[in-house]
């Protein structure tokens, strides 16, 4: 199969990350930009290196998962910033899941960041940027026949088993996973694969010691460009080390 770059079709761009097409129709390339967003996208900027640690970090997670039969569109690690995943349909539902109350929970219902949450929380947002990706249930979803109720409850069985593997792969690093968003699509036999990536822009990570933030968060809250690619590599170097 051809990944030359000099002469593949780019399928679509998004904020951080370009897709490109191979020559099998199954198949499609991910190429990591150095982009970094928030505020749905009001505030960017331009993070050198910032793609290769999130392709980094995304593959040692997704494979990670496979060893542990989750699912997911990610095949293999083509380059420091590209990956060879099979193609999907992505399902516009953001599953957020909340072991420790931080952004939005917090300010929505008034509870103190950091609070633990002993019955884990589970939430859906539709992927809609006309809407501003709203807050919705499981009973919308079916009525906007984005998916059936037998899928939503395939895929809230992923996400919880997803979350007790990574909790426990974060806490082997001295990573608390605090919250963490994830996305689903269906490849060309209809099979539901975890898809998107798993990274500090789609998580929320704190020092297991000194609850220090380990992700996005920096950027939300001001902090320069180095201490927020310094966050990215911690997190990249911790993955890649042995369990402490």
């Amino acid at each position: 199969m051809s990944i030359d770059s000099s002469r593949r079709k780019k399928l679509s761009e998004g904020k951080t990350k370009k897709i490109y097409a191979t020559d099998n129709p199954h198949k499609i390339i991910i190429h990591y930009k150095d982009s970094l967003t928030a505020l749905d996208g009001l505030k960017n900027i331009f993070l050198q290196n910032k793609g290769i640690l999130n392709n980094e970090i995304t593959t040692f997670i997704f494979k990670f998962l496979n060893s542990y039969g989750i699912k997911t569109h990610f095949i293999r690690k083509i380059n420091e910033r590209e990956q060879l995943c099979h193609k999907v349909e992505i399902i516009p539902l953001e599953f957020v899941v909340r072991n420790i109350v931080s952004g939005s929970m917090s300010r929505r219902l008034g509870i103190r960041e950091g609070t633990p949450i002993k019955n884990t929380i589970f939430e859906i947002f539709y992927k809609n940027d006309v809407l501003k990706d709203p807050w919705i249930n499981h009973h919308h979803a079916v009525f906007l026949n984005i998916i059936s109720y037998e899928e939503l409850n395939k895929i809230n069985r992923i996400v919880s088993r997803t979350n007790d593997i990574l909790r426990k792969y974060f806490l082997d690093k001295n990573i608390i996973l605090v919250d963490f968003k994830i996305e689903f699509g269906k490849d060309q036999t209809k099979k539901i694969l975890l898809s998107d990536e798993i990274s500090p822009d789609t998580c929320r990570l704190w020092d297991k010691k000194t609850m220090t933030k380990l992700d996005k968060d920096k950027f939300r809250s001001g902090c320069n460009e180095e201490v927020i690619l310094n966050t990215y590599m911690e997190i990249f170097k911790r993955l890649n080390e042995n369990s402490s």
